[in-house]
């Protein structure tokens, strides 16, 4: 039965409507980030190549939060494969084999300028490496993979199916590129917004930076050495804030977490 409305009452909001995948691509396009021949990182924004007219020689941080977030000296990150992901395999044995391989080649080409150590474990961990099967893409392109920044949270390293139809080297590069997420590195262009995904500069580098997109989308030895120098720097104390903003170093959640107190002592003080 209907019922009359009065005049304080609002008409309920009507559904909104979808684009069509096209236009919806064409909306979302300044947002993504394109990479390797229609890659597509989901762990950043994209940006202008020049934003704010900056010189397209730099390396740039996250300050999402207010400050620049990196790993504590010696911190060690605890990770495991997310067991259900993988059953999606006629061989999850052979696949995490893949995958850690990958992984050690991705982590190789950043050499001795990695910050963290990494551990393969069953219980807590930091991280889960999680594989999607199901591709995820749309007319700009498709998402390989994608992480995280520091910080004291639990986070996926989420490997999607289409990764596995590129060479190998895609492969390693990709999982590379994801790993300078997880070292606290936006992309090359981060400045899309600077009040919704706010960043930071330091250090110099060329153009070609594994952060970076299309063809100079390569790890360099100035990649390199200017994540050793930005480390060194923070971990010493020289380093605590870039152009204004504070450096904050951080410990993983396996670190933070509650010891358990031994049986023997809970007896003790019980």
């Amino acid at each position: 039965m209907a019922t009359a409305r009065t005049k304080s009452e609002k008409p309920a909001s009507k559904t909104p409507k979808l684009l069509n995948s096209d236009d919806a691509a064409k909306a979302q396009e300044p947002y993504i980030h394109i990479y390797h021949g229609g890659a597509v990182c989901k762990t950043d924004k994209r940006g202008y190549a020049t934003p704010d007219n900056r010189a397209t020689t730099e390396l740039v941080l996250d300050a999402t939060e207010g400050f620049i977030p990196l790993w504590d000296k010696e911190t060690l990150l605890r990770w495991r494969f997310n067991e259900t992901s993988m059953t999606v395999f006629a061989q999850p044995a052979a696949a995490k084999e893949y995958f850690r391989d990958r992984i050690r080649a991705a982590l190789g080409l950043w050499g001795d300028a990695v910050p963290v150590r990494f551990k393969e474990v069953t219980d807590a961990w930091d991280f889960e490496v999680i594989f999607e099967a199901d591709p995820k893409c749309n007319p700009n392109g498709c998402v390989l993979a994608s992480a995280f920044f520091p910080d004291t949270g639990q986070h996926d390293l989420t490997i999607y199916a289409t990764l596995l139809d590129q060479p190998d080297s895609e492969v390693v590069e990709t999982l590379a590129h994801e790993f300078g997420h997880v070292f606290g590195l936006r992309h090359f262009f981060a400045k899309l917004s600077e009040s919704a995904f706010p960043s930071v500069i330091f250090g110099r580098h060329n153009k070609q930076s594994i952060m970076n997109y299309g063809h100079n989308s390569k790890l360099t030895a100035r990649d390199k050495s200017d994540l050793k120098a930005l480390y060194a720097m923070a971990w010493s104390g020289q380093l605590t804030e870039i152009n204004g903003t504070p450096v904050k170093l951080v410990r993983p959640f396996s670190h933070m977490r509650v010891q358990p107190v031994p049986l023997a002592l809970a007896a003790r003080t019980a």
